[in-house]
């Protein structure tokens, strides 16, 4: 019963994990985050394992996807600390995010709740001919708000992960351990089953 119930959670969070990290992926698509979109595009393959690993019984599987989750954490973080500029860190940079092999920000800096665009004409002699120069203003929420709560979600589901994993890696190896001793077969081998005869020996008289 605990075996079940670990995994129908664990099964549950695997699905929350996939449907945020979509609604996340499609967000950094229109924004041509390349890092974040190779990133999460390796966390969908490993969450997907882990789902497998977890109905079918493959404690493997759920190993892998807790150890990617410390990973996942790991970079989330960073992702944090990157649009809150800690340290050195600057949210302006395009070599983190884009490769420098753009220019675009995240998707939310123009398209976040109550964010207003405008056109700069003419823009300024510094600026690409081939990108457009804006001002945005009247944002309720900064965009990078936005991806520090992105990332803030991931952590929470993959702390809560990771600990169920560990949990369902756990009982999953407990049940094989009791299949092994009771049902299982001992280190001698199998012999089976001796058939018994019925039919008794008589000693025979030979006539004279």
């Amino acid at each position: 019963m605990g075996c079940c119930s670990g995994r129908c959670t664990l099964a549950f969070i695997c699905g929350m994990q996939l449907i945020s990290i979509l609604e996340r992926q499609i967000f950094d698509f229109l924004g041509y985050q390349w890092a974040p979109i190779l990133t999460n595009f390796v966390h969908i393959i490993i969450v997907i394992l882990g789902l497998f690993g977890t109905v079918q019984f493959r404690p493997r599987y759920v190993t892998g996807y807790a150890v990617w989750l410390v990973l996942w954490v790991t970079w989330n973080v960073f992702i944090i600390c990157f649009y809150l500029e800690v340290g050195n860190l600057s949210k302006d940079s395009d070599l983190i995010m884009t490769f420098n092999m753009s220019m675009h920000r995240s998707w939310w800096m123009e398209n976040g709740p109550g964010c207003r665009v405008t056109l700069v004409t003419p823009p300024p002699s510094w600026a690409p001919e081939d990108h457009r120069y804006i001002s945005i203003a009247g944002c309720l929420l900064e965009y990078q708000y936005v991806e520090v709560a992105h990332s803030s979600l991931q952590i929470l589901l993959a702390l809560v992960g990771f600990i169920y994993a560990c949990y369902v890696v756990k009982l999953i190896s407990e049940e094989e351990d009791s299949f092994d001793f009771i049902g299982g077969f001992d280190s001698y081998g199998y012999q089976g089953p001796q058939k018994t005869s019925h039919l008794q020996l008589q000693p025979m008289y030979m006539a004279k």
